[in-house]
C-alpha cells in the first residue's frame, strides 16, 4: 500500500460515471492459491480514494474457482458473504458445496475480500484498547453516555493511526466501485452477483450506480439502507423478537425441547435478571461473567440456523452453572479472547461509514431503549442493530455513504430473497428494499427460519439458480414453504452451511 498523509473526510465517495472505462492496468495475475492449489488467487489494485483515481492504491485479495465445464461457461459469479468483515476469498475456497453443481458448472466462482477486510488492508485497532470497551452497553446515566462517546472517539483515533489512509474509505460505495473494476478485470461485460446479508447492500448500490452493467443480482437476506436511528433499532428489535417467539412456539409443541412443558418465557426472564446481577457465567468458564447482552446473543445466534434444540439445552446448562454435556455447535462458540498481538481487526468501521445513527444524549438513548423493550419484551434489543448503533455512537455526521432510499432505474430485474423469520435482516427490510427498487425488483420469500435462504430448500435454491443461469424470475409473490424443523441437531438445510458470523449481518 502506498502511504500518504490523511486529510479530513469532506465528501461522499466519488461517483464513477457509468460510461467511464475501467482504469488502465486493473488486471489480475492469477496463480494457484497457497491454501488450495485447485483454485486461483490474485490481487486487484484499486485507488484508496475513488475521488482521486490516480492517487495511492491498495491491493484487494481475490480468489476464483473456474467453471467445471468450460464449454457451458456463462461467465463469472462474483460473491460477497456479508458481515461486514467476512472474507469472500475464504468463502470461495472453503465453501465448495455451497452452490449447486449446475452453478459451479456454468460459472467461475469469484470471491474477494472487500477493502478494509481480511487480506485487503483490514481496519485494525489496538487489541488492548478494544479490551477496554465499557462492559455494559445498557447505559444508565449521562455519565455512562459520555464515557461511551469518549471511548468511541479514542478507538477511532487509534484505528485510523494503525490502519492508515484507507480508514476513511471503507464505505460500501467505494466497494461498489471496486466491484465494477473486478467485473471488468474478470472479463465480464455485465455483472452476475450473489450477495448474502451485508453483501446485499453492495448489490443494491451497484444496481443504483451501474444499472446498465447488471446481468443478474441475487440478493439473499436484505439490508434496508433507508433506515435512520429509530427505525433501525425498532425493526431490528422486531426481527429478533419474532425469532424468539418462533423458538418459544417450537419449544411448547415439541418434546425435544429441554424446556418443554415449562414456562419458557418465565425461565428466560429469570436468566436475564440473573445476568443483570452478574450471576451467570459462560459454560465451562467459571471466571467469565455472562453479561445481559451476551445472554441475549444466544437466542439471536441460534436463530441463524435455527438451532433451537441446542439453544434450550444451553439455557438449562447456563442456569445450572454446569459444564456443557457435549461439544457446542460452532454457532455457540464464543470468539476467543483477544490474543497478545498488538492489534486486532475491527470491520465495524464499515457500518459506521454506511449508517449515520446519531443519538444526542442519555435521555434520547433511554427513550430508544424503552421503545426496543416494548417491541421486544423477551429479547429487549436486537444484539445486531443495538451493537452497531453503539459502535457508531459519536460518529461525525459527514460519513461517505449515508442512508437513502434506493433509486434503481434501467436494470434487468433483480431477485431479492429473505426468510420470513430472519433474526438479523428481518423480512420487513427485504419488503422495503424491494418497494424502493420498484418494478426492477422481484421478492422471493422463504416461509421458514434462519439467516440466508439459498440452501434452505429445493424451492429456494432452484428459484435462485434459474435466475442466475437463465435470468428467469420466480412468479410475483412467490413463497417457498418452510422445511419443518427436525427434532435433531441438524439444521434444516440442504448442505448445512454455517451462516455468516453470529452478531453480524
Amino acid at each position: 500500500m502506498t502511504v500518504t498523509v490523511l486529510s479530513p473526510l469532506e465528501t461522499a465517495a466519488a461517483v464513477v460515471p457509468e460510461s467511464a472505462a475501467t482504469p488502465a492496468g486493473r488486471a489480475i495475475a492469477w496463480a494457484p492459491c497457497a491454501a488450495d492449489p485447485t483454485a486461483d488467487c490474485g490481487t486487484l489494485t484499486v485507488p484508496i480514494d475513488w475521488a482521486k483515481p490516480g492517487g495511492p492504491t491498495i491491493d484487494l485479495a481475490v480468489a476464483r474457482r473456474k467453471a467445471t465445464d468450460p464449454t457451458a461457461r456463462t461467465g463469472s459469479l462474483i460473491i460477497n458473504p456479508g458481515g461486514p468483515g467476512e472474507s469472500g476469498v475464504d468463502f470461495a475456497l472453503s465453501r465448495k458445496g455451497y452452490f449447486s453443481e449446475e452453478i459451479t458448472r456454468r460459472f467461475d466462482i469469484v470471491g474477494f475480500d472487500p477493502r478494509g477486510v481480511a487480506r485487503s488492508n483490514p481496519v485494525v485497532c489496538s487489541a488492548d484498547l478494544m479490551r477496554q470497551a465499557p462492559a455494559d452497553p445498557f447505559l444508565k446515566s449521562q455519565a455512562d453516555f459520555d464515557r461511551w462517546l469518549d471511548y468511541n472517539d479514542r478507538l477511532r483515533t487509534d484505528c485510523r493511526a494503525r490502519t492508515g489512509p484507507l480508514f476513511d474509505h471503507v464505505d460500501t460505495l467505494s466497494v461498489v466501485n471496486d466491484l465494477d473494476t473486478l467485473r471488468a478485470a474478470v472479463g465480464d461485460r455485465k455483472l452476475t452477483y450473489y450477495g448474502l446479508s451485508y453483501g446485499t447492500l453492495i448489490g443494491q448500490l451497484y444496481a443504483e450506480r451501474f444499472p446498465r452493467r447488471v446481468r443478474a443480482l441475487a440478493l439473499d437476506s436484505n439490508i434496508d439502507h433507508s433506515l435512520r436511528t429509530t427505525a433501525f433499532l425498532d425493526t431490528g428489535a422486531a426481527a429478533a423478537q419474532d425469532s424468539f417467539a418462533e423458538f418459544a412456539a417450537w419449544c411448547e409443541r415439541d418434546s425435544a425441547c429441554a424446556l418443554h412443558g415449562s414456562d419458557l418465557r418465565a425461565f428466560w426472564a429469570k436468566l436475564l435478571a440473573r445476568a443483570e446481577h452478574g450471576e451467570l457465567h459462560f459454560p465451562g468458564e467459571p471466571t467469565r461473567v455472562l453479561t445481559k447482552l451476551d445472554l441475549i446473543r444466544l437466542p439471536f445466534q441460534a436463530a441463524y440456523g435455527p438451532y433451537w434444540r441446542e439453544l434450550a439445552e444451553m439455557m438449562v446448562t447456563i442456569s445450572n452453572g454446569a459444564m456443557p454435556s457435549k461439544a457446542l455447535p460452532e454457532i455457540f462458540t464464543r470468539e476467543p479472547a483477544q490474543r497478545q498481538a498488538p492489534h486486532t481487526a475491527n470491520p465495524m468501521r464499515i457500518v459506521c461509514q454506511d449508517f449515520h445513527l446519531p443519538i444526542r444524549d442519555y435521555r434520547e438513548f433511554a427513550a430508544l431503549l424503552r421503545r426496543s423493550q416494548r417491541i421486544a419484551p423477551d429479547m429487549r434489543v436486537s444484539p445486531l442493530t443495538f451493537s452497531f448503533t453503539m459502535a457508531c455512537l459519536g460518529e461525525p455526521a459527514a460519513i461517505p455513504n449515508p442512508q437513502h432510499r434506493l433509486k434503481v432505474d434501467g436494470t434487468p430485474a433483480l431477485l431479492l430473497g429473505n426468510a420470513r423469520h430472519d433474526p438479523a435482516t428481518g423480512h420487513a427490510w427485504a419488503v422495503n428494499a424491494a418497494g424502493q427498487i420498484g418494478g426492477e425488483a422481484r421478492l422471493l420469500t422463504y416461509e421458514g427460519w434462519g439467516h440466508s435462504i439459498y440452501n434452505r430448500s429445493e424451492c429456494t435454491r432452484g428459484a435462485i439458480d434459474r435466475y442466475l443461469i437463465e435470468q428467469t424470475l420466480p412468479a410475483p409473490g412467490m413463497r417457498c414453504p418452510a422445511v419443518p424443523y427436525p427434532s435433531t441437531s441438524t439444521p434444516p438445510t440442504l448442505t448445512a452451511p454455517l451462516p455468516d458470523l453470529p452478531g453480524r449481518f
